[in-house]
């Protein structure tokens, strides 16, 4: 069985043979796997699981759900590592290096004393960090381990007075370990975390360590259940919220992502139109070839979802070099990138059409631009979460009796991985958990996807900042969203009869502010740049 939600129904059902059952979590009347498994189990069974994979909040839950059936959880070691024994390829290796103060805005210094402000205000004596991003944030290193995430295999430990960070050391280059000795943290063998953790505690048995619920079983384990504080680690909010250095630098990079989105869709319209053929492959191949171009870039931030006609209605598609459609004048065209830069991540979804529309397609467009103008638009209290104004994405779709499977929004990391929480927007109780705070960064983007026919996303990233108000109700500042993406949204996909005056009035204004900041970066005599530039220029006309 595989059990996914509703951004994979599609794909998986086109990819999974006959063995296999596609459970579509979140439809009515389909189970959790947690639900399945404690529902269809025998009594008395016990449970097999790797401690390494399975979360301590996930444990908990399971655990107390099995009790009912008098069936317990059995640590194991993992079975399907077993068969793939020697034909597993070997951990990446890849360097770890510094990123700079300039563009991090903050030492790692001084974040390792805010950590340890926040662990006295808990009442914890050390925590221990798993997370990947966490762990590059507080060390302002960065590395590429993971493809698209620059982030690198290892844990971290703080105390009061220590820090420790367990990692492979000759990834680590010169400047990475200096710039760690020079803060007093201690490097220790990645493989030797649990026996470390086991055999050294981090503080007296009176004290506690606090941990993430999303920190392993054999994490927990190793430094004694009754001994942790499980909740949400002080790093994750600390990361979420970007400083100026970090918005700012959102701002800068997502200028010059608009450059080669500009470049791009610009040069695939003159190819389509000449009537050249060109696959879904080779167009996110050209869009990476432009994004090569910019200052700081680094690789990109995800894998391009270059989906022409029905494969954009699969919402992560992903195109095959080998086996990919080509791109079609006829057809909407969906196109979902991003990239890592020094001083910020990029993400940004626009959907076109090169030839004639149908209604239909016009219709539900303009009602997904509505939506993702309400949550760039919205005014909101203090303590608001991203559960609360989903809704906001969804109204003008509702009136056509039309939706989608995803969130609204996710969190965006900063030169890190381009979905970060706790922050988000979206139907799912778990967004309820974390309210916006200022200096987060989102996504906005709602969509609708015709399966078989057509997907329409539109995508941009947004800062939640403090909103100018004539009022302070609560003598509280109320907030709202600055969006730094800079790419015109399709306007020959846009019914303006379906847009109020002040929907109309935000197109306008931010087709002007898009060509006001990414015009003067396509001012050579280049033959890319006069093509990019007169395409900006029509796309951001006024409607």
């Amino acid at each position: 069985m595989l059990f996914t939600d509703g951004r994979y129904f599609l794909q998986a059902s086109r990819q999974m043979d006959s063995n296999w059952t596609l459970m579509k979590w979140g439809l009515p009347d389909v189970p959790s796997w947690q639900e399945y498994l404690t529902k269809n189990l025998s009594a008395k069974s016990r449970i097999g699981f790797d401690p390494n994979l399975i979360s301590i909040g996930d444990a908990n839950d399971l655990e107390k759900d099995l009790k009912e059936r008098e069936s317990v959880l059995v640590p194991t070691s993992n079975l399907v590592d077993k068969v793939w024994g020697n034909d597993r390829p070997p951990r990446p290796s890849n360097e770890v290096f510094i990123l700079e103060e300039k563009y991090s805005g903050k030492s790692s210094k001084d974040k390792i004393a805010q950590l340890r402000e926040e662990l006295e205000k808990k009442k914890a004596s050390a925590t221990v960090i798993s997370q990947l991003d966490e762990i590059a944030w507080l060390f302002n290193l960065r590395g590429s381990d993971i493809p698209y995430n620059p982030v690198f295999f290892a844990y971290a430990a703080v105390s009061k007075s220590s820090a420790a960070l367990f990692i492979d050391e000759k990834k680590l280059n010169k400047e990475a370990r200096d710039a760690l000795s020079a803060d007093g943290v201690e490097i220790k063998p990645y493989e030797s975390v649990v026996e470390h953790l086991r055999a050294n505690p981090l503080c007296a048995d009176t004290e506690k360590v606090l941990v993430g619920k999303r920190t392993s079983l054999a994490i927990i384990s190793a430094v004694g259940k009754d001994k942790t504080i499980v909740e949400r680690a002080p790093v994750t909010d600390s990361k979420s919220i970007k400083n100026e250095t970090e918005i700012e630098g959102f701002r800068q990079s997502h200028i010059r992502d608009g450059a080669a989105l500009a470049k791009y869709f610009s040069w695939l319209e003159k190819q389509l139109q000449a009537g050249a053929t060109i696959n879904e492959s080779e167009g996110a191949d050209q869009l990476e070839h432009y994004r090569k171009q910019l200052d700081l870039f680094m690789g990109l931030s995800f894998p391009t979802i270059s989906s022409t006609g029905p494969n954009g209605a699969i919402i992560h598609y992903q195109p095959d070099p080998k086996n990919c459609d080509t791109i079609q004048k006829d057809a909407l065209y969906l196109c979902d990138s991003g990239a890592q830069f020094k001083d910020g991540t990029t993400d940004v979804t626009r959907t076109w059409h090169f030839g004639e529309p149908k209604a239909e397609e016009v219709r539900a467009f303009t009602r997904v631009l509505q939506g993702h103008i309400s949550i760039d638009t919205a005014i909101i209290p203090p303590e608001t979460t991203g559960f609360t104004i989903d809704a906001f994405a969804r109204r003008a779709l509702w009136q056509d009796g039309l939706d989608y499977r995803h969130g609204t929004g996710h969190g965006v990391g900063h030169f890190l991985n381009v979905h970060e929480g706790p922050q988000g927007i979206g139907k799912r109780i778990a967004y309820n958990d974390s309210h916006l705070k200022e200096g987060m960064t989102l996504s906005n983007e709602p969509g609708y996807y015709a399966d078989g026919k057509y997907g329409i996303r539109i995508e941009s990233i947004v800062v939640v900042k403090k909103a100018e108000t004539p009022n302070r109700f609560g003598d509280v500042d109320y907030l709202g969203f600055e969006r730094v993406t800079m790419c015109p949204i399709h306007r020959k996909l846009i019914d303006k009869s379906l847009l109020n005056p002040e929907e109309l009035k935000w197109v306008n204004a931010y087709h002007k502010e898009v060509l006001d900041k990414v015009g003067p970066l396509l001012d050579s005599k280049h033959e890319d740049d006069i093509r990019a530039k007169a395409w900006l220029e029509r796309e951001c006309k006024p409607l």
